[in-house]
């Protein structure tokens, strides 16, 4: 082969090699960026995208009522069932086991065969969070304790915390640092009503 057609033929075959290598696909596994990298900013991005993909906001927000049904009201974001809005009047009969679970028109009240729990104050006033400590947060989210403490009665439904058990630990730091940056707002939300003191 004469050295011309030769080297032709290497530059056209090298060509068609970078070309296929071009397109291959990469299906090597690829790793997670480290959390430990993440600014503060990050954080708190990565906790208001995982609130309201959770939806927390459903229990946890008063609602204005639309031709669409009830929105959150963001002027009220997560500060639980408002200290002041009156329960419409309960039928026992319809909240046994096997019967109805009922919530209240803005969704931050519900009743059930456990008795009447309330949305909790998520913002980082003194009436919600605000002094919680991490790993507070953690036990709530992951053990159902009230407060996050010990020896304090389970979180009532229909808070799902069995679920939220599920989420790794940094998204449960990213969780609260978000919570630990909203408004603050005051709103002693109504304590928890045991199924045999409803009236």
């Amino acid at each position: 082969m004469k050295p011309l057609i030769f080297k032709t033929v290497m530059m056209i075959a090298i060509i068609g090699m970078m070309g296929c290598q071009d397109k291959k696909e990469d299906y090597s596994p690829k790793k997670e960026p480290s959390k430990k990298g993440l600014t503060e900013a990050q954080w708190i991005d990565k906790g208001e995208y995982l609130v309201k993909a959770i939806g927390c906001d459903h229990c946890h927000t008063p609602k204005k009522m639309t031709e669409n049904g009830p929105v959150s009201d963001l002027d009220r974001w997560l500060m639980g069932h408002p200290a002041d809005a009156k329960l419409p009047p309960i039928d026992k009969s319809q909240i046994t086991p096997g019967g109805w679970i009922l919530f209240h028109s803005d969704l931050t009240a519900a009743v059930g065969p456990w008795g009447v729990s309330f949305g909790a104050n998520l913002t980082p006033d003194d009436t919600g969070i605000g002094k919680w400590s991490f790993a507070q947060f953690k036990k709530a989210m992951t053990e159902g304790k009230y407060k996050g403490m010990e020896g304090t009665r389970p979180i009532m439904p229909p808070m799902p915390w069995q679920s939220f058990a599920e989420l790794k630990e940094d998204d449960l730091k990213a969780i609260y640092k978000y919570l630990m940056s909203i408004d603050p707002i005051e709103n002693v939300v109504p304590a928890y009503i045991p199924p045999d003191q409803i009236q």
